[in-house]
């Protein structure tokens, strides 16, 4: 067998098993930012970590980073780094507080995923539950779905980010509310999400995992952790479901 034709049999295999998990799926999680949409399209995550260093700083607070945690451009490691020295203060909930807001402001400048849109509505009306379990605060999602007029597809399903940062994904706590709040048959539940943390969360909440990995560096960190079905487009996924595919 030549390895193109070993190639050929690995994609309809994996093009198989995607199917697999999309009949099956009843209870429908997607992470927010990356499935749904590029949160930080316009207002930069470089930037908002950038302002919370700042904040810090203005505090008399920048020793509590190492360079490597001043320079970093995810404004969460940022968030989590203070958490590790601090966890459960007030330091930690103003800082999360700050996060929230310029996630907020972010919402007007969020880009839509690909065929997200459609591919909600379409799963919403075929009658599939939906919920968000994010690491993002809830206000946020909630917000930009009610922009794009998705919210009815969602609500009340939309789980975030708490004050216990502990809790945040690979920790499968906003999956598990999300299952619990729907009366979820886990075996008929499936997580779509872009991140190893969202696999990993998947994996402790005993549910199925879509990876959408919008780049190579994504889906090879994806295909690292462990998933097995990964795609680069939504579109194939709303295709299937539309039964096109």
């Amino acid at each position: 067998m030549t390895s193109d034709t070993t190639q050929t049999d690995l994609v309809a295999e994996e093009t198989e098993n995607l199917r697999k998990l999309i009949a099956k799926a009843r209870f429908i999680l997607f992470d927010f930012d990356g499935p749904i949409c590029r949160l930080f399209a316009g207002h930069t995550a470089e930037d908002v970590a950038r302002r919370l260093v700042e904040w810090l700083e203005s505090r008399g607070l920048r020793g509590l980073l190492t360079e490597e945690e001043r320079v970093h451009p995810d404004p969460h490691y940022v968030l989590e780094a203070i958490h590790r020295r601090h966890p459960q203060s007030d330091l930690v909930t103003e800082l999360e507080e700050r996060l929230t807001q310029q996630e907020l402001k972010a919402v007007t400048s969020a880009m839509p995923t690909p065929y997200a849109d459609p591919l909600i509505r379409t799963w919403s009306a075929l009658g599939g539950q939906l919920a968000v379990a994010t690491n993002n605060s809830a206000r946020v999602a909630t917000a930009y779905l009610a922009r794009r007029d998705l919210d009815s597809c969602f609500a009340p399903y939309v789980f975030g980010r708490t004050h216990d940062l502990d809790l945040l994904k690979p920790h499968p706590h906003c999956l598990n509310q999300a299952l619990n709040a729907m009366g979820a048959d886990r075996t008929a539940s499936l997580m779509i999400g872009d991140a190893p943390s969202d696999f990993y969360a998947a994996q402790n909440a005993g549910v199925a995992f879509i990876g959408f990995a919008r780049n190579q560096d994504k889906e090879k960190r994806l295909r690292s952790a462990g998933a097995e079905v990964v795609v680069e487009s939504l579109e194939p996924v709303l295709r299937m479901l539309r039964g096109q595919a």
